[in-house]
């Protein structure tokens, strides 16, 4: 996941409440359930020192006539005296907890950590007409978030389906047959091509019919071979397989996260070896305030005090993020654009 836009969220001015609540089954009481649980967390901030008016902006963006969305989506809402700087669905999962936090800068740990467990996904459901491209946002854990839909059909009427017998006539419309689905596969190919170029998705999946997707991927660009996968699970022509089909994204999802935890694993310890890398708070926040680091590393699962203050750092740095299973110092890594004996000197 790209965190560029948290750029605008560091450009205003603190201090800051951080609220997230986590999603929750869909209730008759939604509306009761989350007054309720804004109501504890609303206490926590004022007796925090949050200002009525940080308070005001956050009671105006969860408390909404579509309540059952904020109770079943999670939100992630960041505001100050003038306004909402940040407000996005929260996919964390379930049993996660509501919380909130009050500070100088926004505490986007969590927000972070789930972001690098995100996978964008280009999705070409092919067939021999055409394709049906979905751009996706897959997580292991959750259901899949749809962003766009767009269909590529072809211009020809003509029937493109092989004869059954064998006459030379028929030989002149299968070659026919077979030049229209391939006009139909160079299509395809490039408005996803278009597609990938625009969002530099992490992953594009080919599903559907044998033969759609064989002449689909013959007609891929390198740039998008070099991020392809590809699926005979499932389809859309019901609910059974369209749940197959997603079921088979979100195992992708799960194999690109591993591997991109360990590849991030790897990179720390390669770095580690050779002066490139740092951990802990304070030679990860005093590298990052130099714009010494390259990539942050953060444990897979557990936040620590402070991180919120690298994170913003690391972000304005234009510094990547990552995930380790490593043992490291308050849970915070880092690694090095240069030495570190230079990033950390006097």
């Amino acid at each position: 996941m790209n965190f560029e836009n948290l750029r605008t969220v560091y450009d205003n001015q603190g201090p800051f409440a951080t609220v997230y609540l986590e999603g929750r089954s869909p209730a008759a009481d939604a509306e009761k359930q989350v007054r309720l649980r804004w109501d504890e967390l609303r206490e926590n901030l004022a007796s925090a020192g949050a200002a009525d008016e940080i308070l005001k902006n956050l009671d105006d963006t969860l408390i909404v006539e579509d309540i059952t969305e904020v109770q079943t989506d999670g939100r992630i809402v960041v505001a100050n005296a003038a306004g909402v700087v940040l407000d996005e669905h929260w996919d964390a999962a379930l049993g996660t907890g509501d919380t909130a936090h009050y500070g100088h800068v926004p505490e986007l740990g969590a927000y972070v950590r789930e972001g690098c467990r995100l996978v964008d996904m280009v999705l070409v459901i092919a067939n021999q007409e055409g394709a049906t491209i979905r751009e996706l946002r897959v997580s292991p854990q959750h259901e899949a978030t749809q962003q766009d839909e767009s269909v590529v059909s072809g211009d020809n009427d003509e029937d493109i389906h092989a004869p059954r017998q064998g006459a030379l006539s028929h030989n002149q419309i299968r070659r026919r047959a077979d030049e229209i689905v391939k006009d139909n596969a160079r299509a395809v190919a490039d408005q996803v091509d278009q597609i990938v170029r625009a969002r530099e998705p992490d992953l594009v999946v080919v599903a559907g019919e044998v033969q759609g997707r064989t002449a689909v991927k013959a007609e891929l660009s390198t740039r998008v071979t070099e991020l392809l996968e590809e699926t005979d699970q499932g389809g859309t022509d019901d609910d059974a397989a369209e749940d197959a089909l997603y079921d088979a994204l979100k195992s992708l999802a799960s194999d690109r996260v591993q591997a991109k935890q360990n590849e991030d694993t790897e990179n720390l310890s390669h770095s580690k070896a050779h002066d490139l890398a740092v951990e802990g708070q304070e030679k990860v926040s005093q590298a990052v305030g130099r714009g010494a680091v390259a990539t942050v590393l953060l444990n897979y699962d557990v936040g620590s005090e402070g991180e919120g203050a690298i994170l913003a750092d690391a972000v304005l740095s234009s510094a990547g993020f990552g995930l380790v299973d490593a043992d490291v110092a308050d849970g915070i890594a880092a690694i090095l654009r240069y030495d570190a004996a230079t990033a950390l000197a006097d």
